[in-house]
C-alpha cells in the first residue's frame, strides 16, 4: 500500500529485456534505499514492484510481461526519470490517498498549460475508467496522488502547483506522453457491491 506522495525521482541506469521473462530495470536513487531490504515493495511510476537486488545507490526490479502490457514501463530507456515511493509504514502519515500500485490503465497527456506558477495538465484515460473519475476526487498518475480539478467528456484535468512540478516527473512531461493511471479503489468497491446487490433476485 502506498500514499501517492512521491519521495524521490530516480533515474533508469540499465535495462535488459527478455521476450519470455520480461524486463529488468536498474534504477539509481538514494532516499528510498535508506531502509531497503531484499523483497521490499516499491512503487515505480505507480506500479508496485519488488526489489530483487540493491546497493548503496541503486536497486533492480523485474517487470513481468503482463505489467509491461498494462503500464508505461516498457518504453523506458537509460536516463529516463521515474517516480519512486516506499510502501506505507504502519503508523505513518497518509498524506495522499490509498494507492495500491495496481495500474488500471494508461492515459495520454493531451495538453500542458501554464497557469501562474502552476500547470494545468489534461489527460485522456481509457473510456472504461471515466466513470471512476470525479471532480475533486483522487487519482494516481504515475503513482502521484492528485486531485481532479476538472472532468470533461473523455478527459480530466489536474493542477500541478510549483512544488509538485519539481517533485514528480509529470512536471517534465509534455503532450503525447503516456502515464499510468490508478483510480480510487473505493469507487471500484462501490460499483462491485452495487452490481452484486442489483443481481440478487428479489
Amino acid at each position: 500500500m502506498f500514499t501517492g506522495i512521491v519521495e524521490e525521482i530516480g533515474t533508469v541506469l540499465a535495462t535488459t529485456v527478455d521476450a519470455e521473462v520480461g524486463k529488468e530495470l536498474m534504477i539509481g536513487c538514494t532516499k528510498v534505499l535508506q531502509d531497503a531490504k531484499l523483497g521490499d515493495s516499491i512503487s515505480v511510476n505507480g506500479i508496485c514492484l519488488t526489489i530483487t537486488r540493491f546497493d548503496a545507490d541503486s536497486f533492480t526490479i523485474g517487470v513481468s510481461p503482463e505489467t509491461l502490457r498494462r503500464t508505461n514501463l516498457g518504453p523506458l530507456q537509460i536516463g529516463d526519470p521515474v517516480n519512486l515511493e516506499r510502501s506505507l509504514a504502519f503508523g505513518g502519515r497518509l498524506g495522499g490517498h490509498y494507492v495500491q500500485g495496481h495500474v488500471d490503465g494508461t492515459g495520454e497527456i493531451v495538453s500542458v498549460v501554464p497557469e501562474g506558477d502552476s500547470l494545468r495538465v489534461t489527460v485522456r484515460p481509457p473510456e472504461r475508467l471515466m466513470p471512476y473519475i470525479v471532480e475533486k476526487g483522487y487519482i494516481a498518475v504515475d503513482g502521484t496522488s492528485l486531485t481532479v480539478a476538472e472532468r470533461n467528456d473523455g478527459s480530466f484535468t489536474i493542477a500541478l502547483i510549483a512544488y509538485t512540478r519539481g517533485a514528480v516527473i509529470m512536471g517534465r512531461q509534455r503532450a503525447g506522453a503516456m502515464v499510468n493511471l490508478e483510480v480510487d479503489i473505493m469507487a471500484k468497491y462501490v460499483e462491485s457491491i452495487t452490481k452484486y446487490q442489483l443481481s440478487i433476485p428479489r
